[in-house]
């Protein structure tokens, strides 16, 4: 298929010159006036960044996922805009969505005091003076923040799947779409705990920038549990992977700017 069939001059326009508005977000701005000097600056610019890659390739992921779903399965998308509605409609099942969405609560609760407490304490000071690296710091919490709640969640299926019906191969699925989502949702939640730290109102804005973010992971996850689809849970354990290997560096990054400023 074409990436740019039906496209219009007014959109192309409109595509080309999005990125010119996000400097006018207010909840942008208020990090940029946040920097108290010219040094700190570079290290803003790293984390800005990386975090906006990680978010709009999950966009782009959504998308174009989206668009080929459509062309295999021959689906009339009137408006591509709604290509995310209309993926929540057709793969979500009401059972098996429900263990992911137990996941991502999961992952949420713990985040104000993932590392906030941590850094008022002055522990990673301390361990930093030891000679660890903030990145292996985060790659230790990121281990200990999913083994928190992913394997009480996966032993806890089995009594839920039992009520709910779920065996054979659906029920492989399910703890395999589990086993490789969890810590996708785990590696999103440090990261954030890391950037929202130093914030007055990080726990609130904590769980606002998980959910839309876990949601390729629960679309993907939810679509390979309902229909048994190994293809989906592959490409669901390949977001998990790269979120985990992004997750210690992006949030070690976080910690450092947060000591220092």
């Amino acid at each position: 298929f074409s990436l740019t069939q039906g496209a219009t001059l007014v959109g192309i326009i409109s595509a080309v010159t999005w990125g010119l508005g996000y400097f006018g977000q207010p909840h942008i701005i208020v990090r940029f006036m946040a920097i108290d000097k010219v040094e700190n600056v570079p290290t803003a610019r790293a984390i800005g960044m990386s975090w906006m890659v990680i978010s709009l390739l999950g966009a782009m992921a959504v998308g174009l996922a989206g668009r080929a779903y459509a062309d295999t399965h021959a689906l009339v998308v009137e408006d591509p805009e709604t290509i995310f509605i209309l993926l929540a409609q057709i793969l979500f099942h009401p059972a098996v969505t429900g263990f992911l969405y137990a996941a991502l609560l999961a992952a949420i609760l713990p985040l104000e005091k993932l590392v906030a407490r941590d850094i008022a304490l002055g522990f990673f000071d301390q361990l930093r003076l030891r000679g660890t690296t903030e990145e292996a710091m985060m790659a230790v919490r990121l281990i200990a923040h999913w083994l928190s709640f992913g394997p009480p969640l996966l032993l806890a299926t089995f009594p839920a799947a039992a009520l709910l019906k779920i065996e054979g191969e659906s029920f492989s699925i399910l703890l395999l779409g589990l086993l490789a989502g969890t810590p996708g949702l785990a590696a999103i939640g440090l990261m954030i705990a890391a950037l929202t730290a130093s914030l007055r109102a990080g726990a609130a804005l904590s769980g606002l920038l998980l959910i839309p973010l876990a949601l390729p992971i629960l679309i993907f996850g939810a679509g390979a549990l309902a229909r048994t689809d190994a293809a989906t849970l592959g490409f669901v354990a390949a977001i998990s992977l790269l979120l985990v290997a992004i997750a210690p560096f992006a949030a070690g990054a976080a910690i450092r700017a947060a000591r220092e400023g």
